[in-house]
């Protein structure tokens, strides 16, 4: 069974998008190049992928996902920021 995975992408005018997903790079792919992407990013392409977080189910991952569109830009902002220290 694959990991299901949550993220954020920024868009071209600077605004985040939230989704899940089993894989991030075909999905990141859809948004920037395929009638595939979410209608919201097609208006904003290129989208750049800057975070992402592991779930272990389709319903954790949804739930996490609606967690985090439910939080002010600022909070998404210094959620980004702590994933990208932790990654370095």
């Amino acid at each position: 069974m694959s990991p299901w995975y949550v993220y954020i992408v920024e868009c071209k005018d600077g605004t985040l998008y939230s989704g899940i997903t089993t894989d991030v790079t075909r999905r990141i792919a859809e948004h920037n190049d395929s009638p595939k992407g979410a209608r919201y990013t097609r208006a904003r392409r290129p989208v750049t992928l800057v975070y992402k977080r592991k779930c272990a189910s389709r319903s954790i991952a949804s739930i996490k996902e609606y967690a985090l569109k439910q939080l002010p830009r600022a909070d998404k902002q210094k959620l980004i920021k702590k994933k990208k220290r932790a990654s370095v």
